[in-house]
């Protein structure tokens, strides 16, 4: 019965891979030449799929992927904007992407079926790191400071009014008056044993006192900061919106929401024949603190930029390529 499953998740995966209209990945979107990235003679011509998820932080990350490769000499080839993360694993697994950058929770989590995450974060790369490689050849290499965690976030004045600075002072507002702690939750997080379901267990809510509306991720932060439909809300830390709303996120004080360190992923085969993409792309992972990539995250969602674009220029400006 699980090999019909995975069957019927791989067929899916390869249909949504397909209905992007880039089965064998499109031309990467804007040109770069060598900064302190040179061209090196063996990755010279070698054809490489870079993927990422379909929201905005993974493509920035993809990008970040694809102008390093391209500053080196590959012969680079853009699956971004994937939608799913299933899609995208299942598409690395059977070959059609050859790197992406991933999140140490969702692989142990939801690829690895782990229900407990380990509380230390390089303590969650190396779980991660070892387990994946031992059970389905997948190799993570060049962990990022940024952890894209889930979070519950208020806006200011809901703050100030409720006094609420930890999740925990927010399972307590619940229990006392449940409409004052209403929330807005996204789709994914409301059903994730690391999102909703899972909060309300360790921290002892009553989830059905709790006034909950699930809505999509991109209405929880603008609906959170004006307060009317909900005063509470869950985002990834992450997101350059926190920061533009001026929303406050909850402190974690029980320690519920695993690590969500970024890092890249390849399949063994094509990180033993290549082991010069570790090395280029390792000063640009440790450059990547939460503050960089919100920042990143904000000229996308804010102010309307392209993903490319912040990702190109992120990368000039850090002298890692030049723009051409």
């Amino acid at each position: 019965m699980t090999r019909v499953w995975r069957a019927l998740a791989l067929g899916l995966g390869l249909a949504l891979v397909a209905a992007c209209g880039l089965q064998s990945g499109g031309a990467v979107p804007l040109r770069v030449g060598p900064g302190s990235i040179r061209p090196i003679p063996a990755l010279d011509g070698v054809p490489v799929t870079v993927g990422s998820k379909d929201f905005t932080e993974q493509n920035i990350l993809g990008y970040l992927i694809e102008f390093a490769l391209t500053a080196a000499g590959a012969e680079v080839r853009d699956l971004t904007n994937i939608q799913g993360s299933n899609s995208v694993r299942d598409a690395q697994l059977h070959g059609q992407i050859d790197i992406a950058y991933e999140y140490t929770g969702t692989g142990w989590i939801n690829y690895l079926g782990n229900e407990k995450p380990v509380p230390d974060e390089i303590g969650q790369f190396e779980a991660v790191r070892d387990a994946d490689l031992a059970e389905h050849g997948m190799v993570w290499t060049a962990m990022a400071p940024m952890n894209n965690t889930y979070a519950l976030v208020m806006s200011a004045r809901t703050a100030q009014e409720t006094g609420v600075r930890t999740l925990s002072d927010y399972a307590t507002l619940a229990a006392a008056d449940p409409a004052a702690a209403a929330i807005c939750v996204g789709t994914e997080f409301n059903v994730r044993q690391d999102g909703f379901p899972g909060l309300v267990r360790k921290y002892e809510i009553d989830a059905g006192k709790v006034r909950k509306q699930i809505v999509q991720d991109a209405v929880v932060y603008q609906a959170t900061a004006d307060g009317r439909q909900c005063r509470f809300g869950s985002v990834a830390a992450t997101d350059g919106r926190i920061p533009a709303l001026n929303l406050v996120l909850l402190q974690d004080d029980r320690g519920f929401f695993p690590k969500y360190n970024a890092a890249l992923v390849m399949r063994e085969s094509f990180a033993d024949e290549h082991p010069e993409v570790a090395e280029i792309m390792t000063p640009i992972s440790q450059r990547l603190t939460n503050e960089t990539i919100t920042e990143l995250n904000r000229q996308v969602d804010v102010d309307g930029r392209e993903p490319a674009e912040v990702a190109r220029d992120w990368m000039v400006a850090e002298g890692f390529v030049t723009a051409r």
